[in-house]
């Protein structure tokens, strides 16, 4: 369906995968190829804002799964996150408080911050050894913040450790905090919200930020993320018309 819209590529959500036995995963790299389209990025799941350095190392665990899984599809680069501290409930609920939350009692987002950084000291080697990128998404947790996504992002200085930046993800003065993240940028996801947001709705100004990547000199993918109420039929090949005429690098 991607193919016969008009991508160019594919992104996979771990998630949505329906098996991860290599049979299954060497079809999938067999039917992009087919179809004439590259698999882009894989977004993955993880959480490091967690007191107990086990479930950290479970998470770390996960990711370097994530990681082998992208080698062996031929994909360059996976999203990653910081995680959420969870105090909110649901994400229903997290998204009714504009994505802000409170940190487990006894806790900080400096000791957070510390958690994130030795976690991903442990998957970098991973990464490098697969050729795999890491692009931290400002999605929620640290990354709800330019600030706490480039805190993780500088402190590390890896080649490998970039940032995804999502247009839909900073829900108060977005231009100027995307601005502050794209010298870091190695990937995009786009949202649009045709026919009103499942959460909440922006109306992103696409030319604005088109020129903004375009200042930037950045050349990488621009990952459709349809988070609208209109039928994906009608409302996909309006998104990805929108995204071609601005994003013209």
């Amino acid at each position: 369906m991607a193919a016969e819209t008009g991508f160019d590529a594919f992104e996979i959500l771990e998630r949505q995968l329906a098996q991860k036995d290599n049979a299954y995963l060497m079809g999938l790299k067999r039917q992009a190829f087919a179809a004439g389209i590259s698999l882009c990025s894989l977004s993955t799941h993880q959480g490091f804002l967690r007191p107990d350095p086990e479930e950290r190392q479970q998470n770390i665990d996960i990711t370097n799964d994530s990681i082998e899984l992208a080698y062996k599809l031929g994909i360059p680069i996976i999203r990653v996150n910081t995680g959420r501290w969870g105090t909110s409930g649901s994400f229903d609920d997290l998204m009714a408080n504009r994505g802000i939350e409170p940190a487990i009692e006894g806790y900080t987002d400096e000791d957070a911050l510390v958690w994130v950084v030795e976690a991903f000291e442990k998957i970098l080697p991973t990464a490098e050894k697969c050729g795999v990128l890491l692009g931290l998404e400002n999605h929620w947790g640290l990354g709800r913040t330019p600030e706490g996504l480039l805190r993780v992002v500088n402190e590390l200085d890896s080649p490998w450790l970039q940032v995804t930046l999502d247009t839909g993800n900073f829900l108060e003065d977005p231009y100027e905090k995307l601005e502050q993240i794209m010298p870091k940028t190695i990937f995009v996801q786009a949202k649009t919200y045709f026919g009103g947001g499942l959460w909440y709705t922006l109306d992103l100004d696409y030319e604005h930020i088109g020129e903004m990547l375009r200042r930037h000199n950045y050349r990488g993918f621009v990952s459709l993320e349809f988070e609208g109420k209109e039928s994906p039929v009608t409302a996909v090949p309006k998104s990805l018309a929108l995204l071609r005429s601005v994003c013209h690098f």
